[in-house]
């Protein structure tokens, strides 16, 4: 976040439109609007402004980027930009559930990232993770054993994946896993852009007694490419979505475990 310090914070919404962008390849007006609390004036003054740089191709409704410049997935840097402080805040949530004796699984991701954050003071815990960058943030915490997987590394993500970090898998019990997303709907369930990054969360759930999907209020609704696991897979989730989208109401019935974060749209 340091990067930012030197931004106006009209440059940094513009920045987070763009990093938003290279995430959806489209998006309108409205959801600029909801994403970064502006009104819409201000949001066709920003759209104008990066026209102008080249940075987007304007439409009716919002902006698209030019279809050599889409992106389908962004680097794990690009993601930090995104919703940080809401992030932080589902992984205080998160981190909260673990207790002493845990043994807790981490997929990679920048909320699992958090909440990797938020457990270096826990005492007694055991984290299995198959992301370099978790293992290494929890590396110099005295209370924290860390198991991180074998693999080849995905750039993107720093992810450990493939049959290495599959066999190691194989052999380990975990209680509560958080996972990262980058989707989740009705039908689809949970989603993400790599195959081989679902396969290790397939793998993690299957270990789990208990699984949260942890992520922020834009991936409720949206599906990615790759499925990792319907809802019912799902012990609960942790999010900061608002309460009264139709996708929470399903979940309740099936009687999910929902911990909502302030911070979500309204």
């Amino acid at each position: 976040m340091n990067q930012d310090l030197g931004l106006s914070k009209g440059e940094k919404r513009r920045q987070n439109i763009i990093n938003a962008l290279k995430l959806r390849g489209k998006i309108s007006i409205q959801e600029i609007v909801q994403l970064f609390d502006c009104s819409e004036a201000t949001v066709r003054r920003d759209l104008d402004l990066l026209e102008k740089k080249g940075a987007l191709i304007r439409n009716l409704g919002g902006a698209v980027l030019d279809q050599q410049s889409i992106v389908k997935e962004q680097s794990f840097q690009e993601k930090k930009e995104l919703l940080w402080f809401e992030k932080e805040a589902v992984a205080q949530e998160a981190a909260s559930l673990v207790e002493e004796g845990d043994s807790i699984g981490l997929t990679g991701g920048t909320t699992t990232f958090l909440i990797a954050r938020a457990l270096k003071k826990h005492e007694g815990i055991t984290v299995v993770t198959n992301a370099v960058n978790i293992a290494m943030e929890l590396a110099d915490s005295d209370g924290v054993q860390v198991l991180l997987t074998g693999g080849v590394m995905r750039r993107k993500s720093y992810e450990l994946c493939g049959p290495l970090a599959e066999k190691m898998l194989e052999g380990i019990n975990i209680n509560k896993m958080f996972m990262g997303i980058d989707g989740i709907a009705a039908e689809q369930g949970v989603t993400t852009y790599s195959e081989l990054e679902a396969e290790i969360a397939r793998l993690m759930i299957k270990r789990s007694l208990q699984t949260y999907a942890v992520f922020d209020y834009t991936k409720l609704g949206r599906t990615s490419l790759f499925p990792i696991a319907p809802l019912s897979s799902l012990h609960g989730c942790i999010t900061n979505a608002g309460a009264d989208h139709p996708l929470m109401d399903q979940m309740r019935e099936q009687g999910m475990e929902l911990h909502l974060t302030k911070g979500g749209p309204e």
